[in-house]
């Protein structure tokens, strides 16, 4: 399982530190994504980041404010949200693609 935590309510602008912590699974192994889902829309994949690391990818609407990483050796995935925008407000859950594998979402509000 996933679980992640982080989220609350800042000031455009702003920014959050979001944390998930994986369990059960040999975590260093899989490709993690984070993916949002906003109110009135369908979710949106934010980032996404291969098993070791190397390979990262953000969606447009987050690339240069969003920054994904992982520490294997704590099984913990990790997104940085910089330069917060309304439109960034939403739930943010963390992901494992394969076996669709997802924990309970964090909320971040951002205020205008």
């Amino acid at each position: 399982q996933v679980e992640g935590s982080g989220g609350g309510l800042v000031q455009a602008g702003g920014s959050l530190r979001l944390s998930c912590i994986a369990s059960g699974f040999s975590f260093g192994m899989f490709v993690m994504d984070w993916v949002r889902q906003v109110p009135g829309k369908g979710p949106e994949r934010v980032a996404s980041i291969s098993s070791g690391g190397v390979t990262i990818s953000y969606a447009d609407s987050v690339k240069g404010r969003f920054t994904i990483s992982r520490d294997n050796a704590k099984n913990t995935l990790y997104l940085q949200l910089n330069s917060l925008k309304p439109e960034d407000t939403g739930v943010y859950y963390c992901a494992r693609p394969a076996g669709n594998v997802r924990g309970q979402g964090t909320l971040v509000t951002v205020s205008s």
